[in-house]
């Protein structure tokens, strides 16, 4: 059966308020428009307005009173339409949700789920392309996810409204599109990463929307001789470094695929974290492929130059191993 990333989440949303009475769905346009990358089309109809809940336009509010819910006994679902808007509610999310297991001593829990829409590709322009995952990823007391799969779409939204605590989760633009075919959707882990492909040569270690990018370049580099390792870290807090290391004490080179812009981004972490632990098992310097440091362009030409696209990851591989391909 062919399913589409954005009929994964659809799926997941309606099995959980099927599943549990708890659960509600809140976000602006979820209910009646039917959300604004109709991931919640058709949910009104089903369980109306007390269990998908459209809001006014403020992510403070709203992100705010999903917390609440939460802290009341409910299990919120907040949709916040693109990853630069849940910049209004930061405060919620970073000083309150993540804080308040750890303030009460552990008496409280909040266990909401915060969706949002991630990344470029779109033509959305400067405002709208954001990846701020890393940003996320900083904070302690909350998990990040970036469902790359339209299994992990489905499995680990399911897994997440189960956990006690906050979840983030980044789902790419450019994926909502994205069909393939799955006999069953099932829960995911969590918690640690997942190999996409094994190799020998090299480890393209990614998350996301680069995902189908970096499997592309990897069978580019394959057909010239090139075995690379693709690693989706898809978890981003807990970062799962084991995963990634035992690829690289394997295939001793390591190219790191970040939409986000290079300086300050996840994947100096990660870097800094391959550096720390399998500096010895490197044969040449570890490489990163992330987006130009400007504002995204509109115009699409420009922003496809901006983004990491999967010439530019050949090219950091072929860099590495010493242009063998």
């Amino acid at each position: 059966m062919k399913t589409t990333y954005r009929t994964a989440i659809h799926d997941a949303i309606r099995d959980i308020l099927n599943d549990d009475p708890r659960a509600l769905l809140m976000g602006e346009d979820v209910g009646r428009y039917g959300g604004t990358y109709a991931a919640s089309k058709g949910l009104l109809e089903e369980f109306g307005p007390e269990r998908v809940r459209d809001t006014p336009l403020s992510e403070l509010g709203f992100v705010g009173v999903g917390i609440g819910g939460a802290l009341g006994g409910l299990r919120p679902i907040v949709e916040v339409m693109t990853v630069n808007f849940s910049l209004l509610a930061l405060d919620q999310i970073v000083n309150t949700a993540a804080t308040l297991r750890h303030m009460s001593g552990g008496q409280f829990s909040v266990p909401v789920v915060i969706r949002m829409a991630t990344g470029a590709g779109r033509q959305l322009a400067a405002q709208h392309s954001h990846s701020l995952e890393g940003w996320y990823a900083h904070v302690p007391g909350i998990k990040v996810l970036a469902p790359a799969t339209v299994q992990d779409a489905y499995g680990m939204l399911v897994t997440a409204q189960a956990d006690p605590d906050p979840v983030v989760i980044f789902e790419h633009v450019a994926l909502y599109n994205t069909a393939t075919d799955v006999e069953s959707l099932q829960p995911s882990d969590i918690s640690r990463a997942a190999v996409r492909r094994t190799g020998s040569d090299a480890t393209l270690i990614t998350y996301g929307g680069c995902l189908p990018k970096v499997l592309d370049a990897a069978d580019e580099l394959a057909l010239h001789g090139t075995d690379c390792e693709v690693i989706d870290l898809r978890v981003l807090r807990p970062l799962d470094t084991e995963t990634f290391i035992e690829s690289i004490r394997k295939t001793h080179r390591a190219v790191i695929v970040d939409e986000a812009w290079q300086t300050g981004s996840l994947a100096g972490e990660i870097s800094a974290q391959i550096v720390e632990n399998a500096f010895f098992d490197l044969d040449a310097p570890v490489a990163r492929v992330c987006s130009a440091e400007v504002p995204m362009p509109y115009a699409k030409h420009l922003e496809q130059a901006a983004l990491p696209q999967r010439d530019d990851i050949v090219a950091a591989v072929r860099n590495l191993v010493g242009n063998q391909s």
